[in-house]
């Protein structure tokens, strides 16, 4: 990739490959989901989707470094966007170069021949070369090399039909070099040779042809082929330019034009035809490579309102010239069972399209069927059959003879048809959508306002049909701006009823696709509005319809033909935003509030048993301190889960905390606490602790409802694991002393041992490592924590203030201890977890090769087990180790990713921490500015989060490279520093102290910097 004479670093193999599916998908939103597959479509680790997020990182970081000031790689949902524009990526330029071309095919061929030029000219070499090709790459490369080849023929054509035939040899002959099998570019090169005045060269390139085509595939050429090759050799005269082949003779133009007028049954398209460059290209190429000797019968299906019948109508239109003798059109309304069109009631429209009169119209099936293929025989002619409900319906209006073109466009996916696959229409890509909002409500008002016009898109759900109607309301409106429109539809509550222009509404259209379905396949379209998240599967299905599985295997296959529902992934599916929406609406008119809540508690008791069993593999029996559960009511769906725990976990996390909300809002209090409780472990190792805040603070609403003072100290509890974590320390503080003062109030020793030892955690990241002790060694000696795992919980605090401390020895004591504990536990989350701070003791002690050594294996299990936990200290801490040993560019590269993941995961202690550290490795190599800079960052941080160790660590470092500059201020700074450290009672005041001292003094001449800032400590993990 390159900007100019800049080139983007290439990066590893799997961050070219995310690179590659990002501009093959420009402008539009790629989902993790998406990357992973292609990543490791066979199977993923479990720290594939932090993986696609750090590669994406270093794609954004190394973007923003050529392209300054502008966010190229966006983050949106739960996936990414390449914000350019279609010209600037290869792919999408060629396209639409190509697609302009046949645009102009009508109108100025040599404008058309120069944009397939340059179009073409992009191709310098092949696709994607070198890059690792997953099943959505090699099916993009596929289908590029296709357009290209496609295109080389199409241009050849041109340049043919202008009488260049010189142009068109020398492309034609390097394509059939590459692709000897390409029957329409022999008959191009034949052509060409041909009109050139070259018969003999026409005459030895069939013989070339027809011999690759025996040898290789053992056929003859085609009929088109040996026509040719016929007229050439009885040395008929040269044909018409404009001619792709012998073709039969046509009647005068007046004629022609009376008939094209009088069989023209087209529906009006409309002028300001958007998008679908990919489908138009494709329909255009499939019709003109099956040339006369087939029928070509396409299939368009989609969503209701994506724009199915406007496709095909363009592409006939498109092709009108080619199909000459008639195009036809009939609606078979099979969205509706009770107004579908039966075969025979169809085709006699048909015939009367093609001038038959009624009275010769036979009435039975079989001899109208007769006709119709009589009536086509010899002609070329299109027929588009709209809103088709079946394979039974369709197969007998399709021609048997040659030289037809059937479209068909349906609502259901539509299977048994012996005919190429379907083209799924997907929704509009957020430029397409603005640019059809642009046609409906006026260019200027559009450009004008973009994000608002985006905006407009997003509520769209950039849907066509939704788009269509939005900007018809604005137009109407000249009044308004964008911006209110975007207002306007902001809203969930009502969007659907101002997305409609007269009798056209998108809840209209939704409503014919629901119209078709079976009884039970409505029930569950309705009942699935009431789960919360974006994805599910058959398991929240079944529990929500209260179906069998085999019964709901059919109902959603009756969704999926009806394109309500999409499969994301096998056995997953997604509901379109506005579907959704109707589904709610629809549900809210027919479903009485207590079944709807019903279906919401079926689904609520099936995630919390399922949530809970994966769980106990994550925190062993602990959990079932505070939630227990009765037996499930739909066992047969909680004992089909097969996958791994976290595995399991890790696909269900969205919907998983959108639904602690949703049992909340509906009344479910006791499952809206315990269902945040289960899923506390799995989010805190994962890092999710923004997760953690919203579950827990909508499990604690819920507890303080139904007056459960258990649950609610529960909830505080865990709160403040969250905001320990993210910097809110005096909101730990606060939510865990409530915790305390509810357990003591109840006599609630188990719990009250349990809280009073995570205050520990608090003592010390606010300065108090003494008090921390203290209190960690007073719960220890008590006895009143004595279940193995709870102790293995508590050790890394104490271990952690013991080494603030100094005192290293004992730190590691614990920490040994916390490691035996969880080998016997068999718990990984423990083990590299007491790996961690062990090799952050180590660095403190000197021993940087054993402190590495300990770094790395805890980060090799983290990258194994999926634990994200506290992974930004040990980069930190394995950067202080490599610097220790003299590596100071691995050291730099450990404590920039820290710091990138601190950011990423909202952990500002480690932020501080990973700069102060980050400057010291540098300050044997950076300039002094950069150094204050990066102290000063890391002061600024620490400040904000009123972290005091932190603090005194980049007081230290300023007033270490301002004592050259600015002798005074540096002793200020020393002086704020001695006092933090004095305060605390950690080692770091001895050397401060002794720096400040130094300062106070003469010095002598040219002496030079104090390397005392190299050997301050680093910052430890915390918990």
């Amino acid at each position: 990739m390159r900007v100019g004479s800049q080139a983007l670093p290439p990066g590893t193999p799997k961050q070219q490959t995310v690179l590659a599916m990002l501009a093959c998908n420009a402008g539009q939103l790629v989902s993790v989901e998406q990357l992973v597959d292609e990543l490791w479509f066979e199977d993923p680790p479990p720290s594939a989707i932090p993986n696609v997020r750090t590669y994406a990182a270093n794609l954004r970081r190394g973007l923003e470094a050529m392209l300054p000031g502008r966010e190229v790689l966006i983050r949106a949902r739960d996936g990414y966007r390449l914000d350019v524009e279609c010209s600037v990526v290869d792919l999408c330029a060629f396209r639409a170069e190509v697609a302009e071309a046949r645009r102009l095919l009508s109108g100025d061929e040599r404008e058309a021949v120069r944009l397939l030029s340059r179009a073409l000219a992009r191709w310098r070499g092949p696709m994607l070369t070198g890059i690792a090709l997953g099943p959505q790459l090699s099916a993009q490369v596929a289908a590029a090399i296709e357009d290209r080849l496609l295109a080389t023929e199409f241009y050849g054509e041109l340049q043919i039909r202008l009488g260049c035939h010189g142009e068109a040899l020398p492309v034609l002959r390097e394509l059939l070099i590459r692709h000897p099998l390409r029957e329409p570019a022999h008959l191009l090169l034949m052509q060409a040779l041909h009109l050139g005045g070259d018969s003999a060269g026409a005459v030895a390139a069939y013989t070339a042809a027809r011999r690759t085509l025996r040898e290789q595939l053992n056929v003859e050429p085609g009929a088109e082929l040996q026509r040719l090759y016929g007229r050439i050799v009885r040395h008929e005269g040269r044909p018409r330019p404009a001619e792709a082949a012998e073709a039969p003779e046509k009647e005068p133009a007046a004629s022609v034009g009376h008939m094209q007028r009088l069989l023209f049954h087209l529906p009006r398209t409309v002028p300001d035809f958007v998008g679908r460059a990919d489908a138009v290209e494709h329909l255009l190429s499939t019709t003109l490579r099956a040339g006369e000797h087939t029928c070509a019968v396409h299939l368009i299906d989609g969503m209701a309102g994506s724009g199915k019948t406007t496709l095909a109508v363009h592409v006939a239109n498109r092709l009108a010239y080619r199909f000459p003798d008639a195009q036809l059109f009939i609606d078979l309304k099979g969205h509706d069972p009770a107004e579908k069109l039966h075969p025979a009631a169809a085709i006699a429209p048909l015939l009367r399209q093609l001038g038959t009169p009624a009275s010769r119209i036979p009435p039975d099936l079989e001899g109208r069927l007769d006709q119709w293929r009589r009536e086509l025989a010899g002609r070329k002619v299109i027929v588009v059959l709209d809103n088709a409900a079946d394979a039974a319906q369709i197969r007998p209006l399709l021609p048997s003879a040659p030289g037809t073109m059937v479209i068909v466009t349906s609502r259901r996916r539509i299977n048994g048809l012996d005919v190429d696959p379907p083209v799924s229409l997907p929704l509009f890509a957020p430029a397409e959508g603005v640019a059809l909002l642009a046609s409906t409500a006026g260019a200027d008002r559009v450009a004008a306002e973009p994000e608002a016009a985006l905006a407009v898109v997003e509520s769209c759900g950039h849907l066509p049909l939704a788009i269509r109607l939005a900007g018809s309301r604005l137009a109407h409106r000249p009044n308004w701006r964008v911006a209110d429109l975007a207002k306007l539809l902001a809203s969930n509550a009502r969007r659907l009823d101002h997305l409609t222009s007269g009798d056209r509404s998108v809840a209209g259209a939704f409503a014919a696709s629901y119209a078709s379905l079976k009884e039970p396949a409505q029930r569950l379209f309705r009942l699935l509005s009431m789960h919360p998240g974006d994805e599910f599967g058959l398991l929240v299905a079944s529990a929500l319809s209260g179906l069998p599985l085999d019964d709901t295997v059919g109902a959603l296959d009756g969704l999926l033909d009806c394109h309500l529902i999409d499969e994301s992934a096998v056995g997953r599916y997604r509901m379109h935003d506005l579907i959704r929406q109707y589904a709610h609406d629809l549900s809210s008119r027919v479903d009485q509030v207590n079944v709807r809540r019903s279906a919401l508690g079926e689904l609520l008791d099936l995630m919390l048993h399922m949530s809970l069993a994966a769980a106990d593999t994550v925190e062993r029996s602990r959990i079932r301190n505070h939630v227990s559960l009765g037996p499930p009511r739909r066992p047969d769906l909680v004992g089909t889960q097969h996958e791994l725990a976290d595995k399991w976990l890790e696909t269900e996390r969205v919907n998983l905390v959108l639904l602690v909300g949703r049992a909340h809002e509906w009344g479910h209090h006791q499952q809206a606490w315990q269902l945040a409780r289960v899923l506390w472990r799995f989010l805190f190792t994962r890092g999710c602790y923004d997760d953690i805040v919203v579950t827990n603070l909508q499990g604690l609403a819920a507890a303080e409802t139904i007056g459960d003072e258990g649950a609610v100290a529960v909830m505080h509890n865990y709160l403040a694991s969250a905001y320990l974590r993210t910097g809110n320390y005096s909101g730990a503080l606060a939510n865990l002393e409530k915790a305390v003062e509810i357990c003591q109030r109840r006599g609630d020793l188990m719990n009250l041992a349990r809280y009073q030892a995570n205050l520990v955690a608090i003592y010390w990241i606010l300065g108090e490592p003494e008090k921390a002790v203290t209190a960690a060694l007073e719960r220890l000696r008590k006895g009143v924590i004595s279940d193995a795992d709870e102790v293995a919980t508590h050790l890394p605090n104490l271990g952690l203030a013991l080494a603030l401390l100094g005192r290293y020895d004992e730190a590691l004591r614990v920490h040994r201890l916390h490691l035996y504990l969880g080998r016997q536990l068999g718990s990984q989350f423990h083990l590299l977890n007491a790996l961690g701070h062990i090799g952050a003791v180590k660095c403190r002690m000197g021993q940087y090769d054993v402190a590495a050594r300990a770094l790395r294996t805890a980060l090799a299990m983290r990258e194994r087990t999926g634990h994200r936990y506290a992974e930004p200290e040990v980069r930190n801490d394995l950067g202080v180790a490599l610097r220790g040993l003299g590596r100071a560019g691995e050291a730099v590269r450990q404590h920039e990713a820290a710091r990138r993941m601190a950011v990423d995961a909202g952990e500002p202690h480690v932020e501080a921490a990973a700069i102060n550290d980050l400057a010291l490795t540098l300050a044997g190599s950076a300039d002094n500015t950069t150094l204050i800079d990066l102290h000063r960052e890391a002061l600024r941080v620490a400040t904000r989060i009123a972290h005091p160790y932190e603090q005194g660590r980049a007081l230290a470092g300023l007033a270490e490279h301002m004592r050259s500059i600015d002798p005074a201020e540096a002793r200020r700074h020393w002086a704020r520093a001695l006092a933090i450290f004095r305060r605390m009672g950690v080692p770091e005041q001895f050397d401060v102290a002794r720096r400040l001292a130094e300062s106070a003094a003469p010095q002598p001449s040219g002496s030079g910097l104090s390397t005392a800032a190299d050997t301050s400590s680093p910052r430890p993990d915390t918990i």
